[in-house]
């Protein structure tokens, strides 16, 4: 799950590095004052890191719904196995006595 969600943002964080690298490109090589050139670049800087910023806070909640999966999927695990355990237990109680009777009569 963790590589998955690794994978996802590799691939969105060098997407979004490689369309902000080509813009910068086109507009350095474009016919255009320097002024409006620091200007178009300034705008795509801001814009590639509001993207950027939003594909990290959703992949940041989809780990946390799969961390919040795992914990519940732990959980009824540990249930299962105490529930498991306690089932034994009384079923070891219930034949004790007649597996050991010499026990039962000494207490």
């Amino acid at each position: 799950m963790g590589d998955d969600k690794s994978s996802a943002l590799e691939v969105a964080v060098s997407f979004l590095i490689g369309a902000a690298t080509g813009f910068v490109l086109g507009i350095l090589f474009a016919p255009a004052s320097g002024k409006e050139t620091r200007k178009k670049i300034q705008d795509e800087v801001s814009k590639t890191g509001e993207k950027a910023k939003e594909s990290f806070d959703k992949i940041a909640k989809e780990a946390e719904k799969g961390i919040k999966i795992v914990k519940e999927k732990t959980q009824e695990g540990i249930d299962a196995i105490r529930d498991f355990i306690d089932k034994k237990r009384e079923d070891f109680q219930k034949k004790a006595p007649e597996t050991f009777p010499e026990e039962t009569s000494k207490h």
